[in-house]
């Protein structure tokens, strides 16, 4: 009987200018679902910081959900990120999109002094503690750099967030498409993704890897 692991993702909204990355967040589960694990997805309840009309880039003057948002690709199967218990899961993964730098934290505005959401900090760090694996692709690994402090972690070869990552205490390598960066001892997989002009395929390779490494941290 195979041993199925558990993994916790917890998305930023829905949409790569305001939200979760719906791409990144799609292979993810997929992912998990192809290498025989399963998951539970969560999202904070909070309003988003803004919403962007992703046809023109432009703000647009209304008010939305993170929790409600996120629902839209969890088909509604979804938990706020207040009941999440570390204790549950054997790894825990964030899928990127502007919704970690916008939502989840004040990264994109903020950037190395940013501030990290209680219920997102809470979960990472309790993660860490129990000394379970915790995968970023994309932007997400700022959290982890922001929270965990010496680790390394990747966003691709982006100079500016590479600085600002180890503003944060944290060691940035470069990588490239589908390619993973392992911290054995903090237990931390990342992959840059959308960081880099990616297609959907070499998506779904770096989302795949992190997964397959997290369950063999797990």
């Amino acid at each position: 009987m195979v041993d199925k692991k558990k993994f916790a993702v917890i998305l930023s909204g829905c949409g790569v200018f305001d939200g979760a990355e719906l791409h990144e967040s799609v292979m993810t589960l997929y992912s998990i679902a192809k290498n025989d694990g399963t998951y539970e997805i969560f999202a904070p309840d909070i309003p988003q910081h803004h919403v962007v009309n992703h046809t023109t880039g432009k703000e647009m003057n209304e008010s939305r959900n993170v929790f409600v948002e996120a629902s839209r690709i969890a088909r509604g199967d979804i938990k706020n990120l207040k009941e999440f218990n570390a204790g549950d899961f054997d790894a825990l993964i964030f899928p990127g999109g502007f919704g970690v730098a916008k939502n989840l934290s004040s990264f994109a505005f903020d950037g190395p002094e940013c501030k990290i959401d209680p219920d997102v900090e809470k979960a990472v760090k309790d993660m860490a503690g129990k000394g379970k694996p915790i995968g970023a692709l994309c932007i997400a690994p700022v959290l982890l750099a922001k929270l965990l402090g010496d680790v390394e972690v990747t966003i691709g070869q982006d100079e500016a967030t590479a600085s600002a990552i180890e503003k944060m205490g944290a060691r940035h390598k470069k990588a490239d498409h589908g390619e993973i960066i392992v911290d054995e001892k903090n237990k931390t997989v990342t992959t840059p993704c959308y960081m880099l002009d990616a297609d959907i395929v070499q998506i779904a390779r770096g989302a795949e890897n992190v997964v397959k490494e997290l369950i063999r941290m797990s």
